[in-house]
């Protein structure tokens, strides 16, 4: 998905929902370096774009928190 999409898309959520996402995430990536230990991992790319997700994530939930 592209980040700008991904952008407004978790933007509409709400903080609870976006905690459900930020778990998610981080159960994805654990997975994908898991499968890149074990060289099962074909697209080795999607870590780093998992990992920027995480970081989008949190940075929202941030903003919703001072706001």
């Amino acid at each position: 998905m592209k980040s700008r999409a991904f952008l407004e898309e978790i933007r509409t959520k709400s903080a609870e929902e976006l905690n459900v996402e930020l778990v998610n995430a981080k159960k994805e990536l654990f997975n994908l370096r898991f499968q890149n230990a074990t060289n099962q991992l074909d697209n080795t790319a999607r870590i780093k774009e998992v990992r920027k997700n995480i970081a989008r994530i949190q940075t929202i939930i941030t903003q919703k928190a001072t706001v």
